[in-house]
């Protein structure tokens, strides 16, 4: 990826890095693969977790360009590149797809200047922002996008970043206040519905990372009031319209999310 940017800290464990290993990435360090084993040997149903949560990206994103006809995708907390991002997912089925990206870590914004490229009429772009500023993320996505046209919000594992409840729920609905009807949220976080898991994220918080606070499915579905939600609801990542029932509904996982239509 070239020259790393001179704030990434490689002493510290850190959550993009993370994950990326649990998904069987290639972009982490020593302290991060520490940190992800002592995290799965408390809580190992995370690697399963992790890639529901993926694919489950995947299934969004190709329901909303290729069912809903969404042509604009605003990714908010993008996390770092890994196969099928949501620019390639958007533009297989519809090239005319634009995507903006959102983040603002610095190791993100490294790969994503390297990596998160479109060769297709559409474009895919990254801005440089906080979720804790909605108002400055709109203003930059509105030069890329078109606001006044429906936008697929993405927030997928972001909004457990934010500590205080109803700061998070303020900035979902800012950020939806901005968007005009038959525009989208999709949306997903890890659930506080396993005690191993509960305890994993405790003591992951106490490491110097950046906090993830674990929260109810109940209060995750609040995230969704007064929007309408598509079948099958807000549920776990693994059952939300998985790809094939041949063998029944996959095992749930204990991150939960849903897709919603702004009326």
């Amino acid at each position: 990826m070239g020259t790393e940017d001179s704030r990434i800290d490689t002493t510290v464990p850190h959550s993009a890095r993370i994950w990326n290993y649990w998904l069987g990435g290639k972009d982490h360090y020593p302290v991060d693969r520490a940190a992800g084993d002592e995290f799965r040997a408390v809580f190992p149903g995370i690697v399963d977790g992790a890639r529901a949560a993926r694919y489950y990206l995947a299934r969004v994103v190709r329901h909303l360009a290729g069912e809903e006809g969404i042509r604009q995708f605003l990714d908010i907390g993008t996390g770092l590149p890994n196969v099928d991002n949501t620019h390639e997912i958007a533009q297989r089925l519809a090239p005319d797809a634009r995507v903006v990206y959102v983040d603002n870590d610095p190791l993100v914004l490294a790969h994503a200047r390297a990596l998160l490229t479109s060769a297709t009429s559409g474009g895919t772009h990254y801005v440089d922002a906080d979720l804790h500023e909605p108002e400055t993320i709109l203003a930059r996505a509105a030069e890329r996008l078109d606001l006044s046209r429906p936008v697929a919000l993405l927030l997928m594992g972001v909004l457990g970043h934010i500590e205080d409840y109803e700061e998070a729920r303020s900035i979902v609905r800012r950020l939806l206040t901005a968007l005009p009807s038959g525009s989208y949220l999709a949306h997903y976080d890890s659930t506080s519905t396993s005690e191993e898991y509960v305890a994993a994220i405790a003591r992951y918080n106490q490491g110097g990372s950046v906090p993830y606070i674990l929260r109810s499915p109940q209060e995750l579905a609040r995230f969704f009031d007064g929007l309408e939600l598509v079948e099958p609801g807000f549920v776990s990542c693994s059952r939300w319209r998985p790809d094939s029932l041949a063998l029944g509904l996959p095992a749930e996982v204990h991150q939960y999310g849903g897709v919603a239509r702004k009326p």
